[in-house]
């Protein structure tokens, strides 16, 4: 079975000192994680992605605009977007975050007998 492994996300990926970096770390048909360094005051405009996503932070601080609201991100943070949802980022201070696509899977493609985990917010117990 192939995995990817990064013992330390913090030493396997330097933030830059001007501008944006990007890394990929993970890329499968299903999945696509990238880690994105940010430098201080960088932005990332107002786009949308046809896949669901999710952002979460590692470090720093941003301005994230989801759609028509604009939220405050830090070291911690998680964002979930759907399909299509407009969104940008503007580092407010060295920032340092995953970003996680996710490819749709087609009821095909999970095979017979497949069974799907749900976890449940409230508990973090899967039903």
């Amino acid at each position: 079975m192939d995995y990817t492994y990064f013992a330390d996300l913090f030493r396997e990926f330097d933030l830059p000192d001007q501008g944006i970096l990007s890394r990929v770390l993970h890329k499968d048909d299903r999945l696509n994680v990238t880690v994105f360094g940010f430098s201080a005051g960088q932005e990332l405009s107002l786009h949308s992605a046809p896949t669901p996503a999710v952002l979460y932070f590692l470090e720093g601080e941003a301005e994230v605009q989801l759609e028509n609201d604009k939220v405050a991100a830090r070291g911690g943070s998680f964002i979930y977007m759907p399909p299509m949802l407009p969104h940008g980022i503007v580092a407010r201070s060295p920032l340092r975050m995953l970003l996680v696509q996710i490819k749709e899977i087609r009821p095909a493609e999970q095979g017979e007998g497949s069974k799907s985990n749900i976890v449940s917010a409230e508990n973090g117990k899967t039903d």
